[in-house]
């Protein structure tokens, strides 16, 4: 009886539905995440009557066809890069994009990896570094004798030091963009990293068309939904249920047909 492993497939979809919005949930205070959403598609299907094939010889053709599904398979789990609400800290290091852009953030083994979380602080050598200690590129380095830090929309970073009037200028920071962001692969603490499906990035400067601008004092908050979160754990939850009484039902229909062979 296929209708049992066509639920079961069922069930299997709709808790990994479940897992993808539990991440979701648990990431709602998370800065710059962004929500995932599991995408679905049907499996094969097996023919039981084909369609256009003859009734009889050269003769009535058949319109339609009987065509039984075989379940459902998770085909991805997309991530939905949309802004997110922006929160002001009022910390100087503290800088948020509104629009399309990346950070471009130095990993563990120099490779170049992405993040919208703008919460960054100055290491020991005064460099602007994450808050797990990844560099930030370009490289920005702060005096020491800093008494003020300025970030302007475009992404320009000014020191004001204790014995000058005049601002210093520490350099420029750029963003990073991606003809499929869909495509880029999460690495966990609020990483990114190029793939073969997201195209190589394209760099720019913040307020050139099609990049973001920079908010200074602000973090991007999760994109995350919870009223959007909880509708569809709802709905996955009387999906599951409904897939485990097919199982039921199927199993029912099965147990009257071996009593009946008794």
């Amino acid at each position: 009886m296929k209708a049992l492993s066509i639920a079961a497939t069922g069930m299997s979809a709709q808790q990994l539905n479940l897992e993808v919005i539990a991440n979701n949930i648990a990431n709602i205070n998370t800065t710059g995440f962004k929500r995932a959403r599991a995408e679905f598609s049907d499996l094969l299907y097996q023919a039981e009557r084909l369609q256009g094939v003859p009734n009889r010889a050269n003769q009535a053709v058949v319109p339609e066809g009987a065509l039984v599904g075989l379940g459902v398979k998770t085909v991805a789990v997309r991530n939905v890069h949309t802004q997110g609400s922006l929160v002001s800290t009022g910390n100087k290091f503290d800088v948020a994009l509104v629009g399309n852009g990346w950070f471009q953030i130095e990993g563990a083994n120099g490779e170049t990896l992405y993040s919208r979380a703008g919460s960054f602080n100055t290491n020991a050598d005064g460099q602007l570094v994450t808050v797990d200690g990844f560099q930030v590129q370009p490289e920005i380095v702060v005096p020491n004798n800093t008494v003020e830090v300025i970030i302007n929309k475009s992404g320009q970073v000014f020191a004001r030091l204790a014995d000058q009037q005049d601002l210093q200028d520490l350099g420029q920071l750029t963003l990073a963009n991606f003809a499929n962001e869909a495509g880029l692969e999460p690495m966990g603490d609020n990483l990114f990293q190029e793939t073969a499906a997201s195209g190589p990035a394209i760099a720019g400067v913040p307020g050139d068309p099609g990049f973001a601008t920079i908010e200074q004092g602000y973090l991007e908050a999760s994109n995350v939904d919870p009223v959007k979160e909880i509708t569809e754990l709802i709905s996955a939850q009387r999906a599951y249920e409904m897939n485990s009484k097919v199982i039921k039902a199927a199993d029912e229909m099965a147990s009257t047909v071996t009593q009946g062979l008794r």
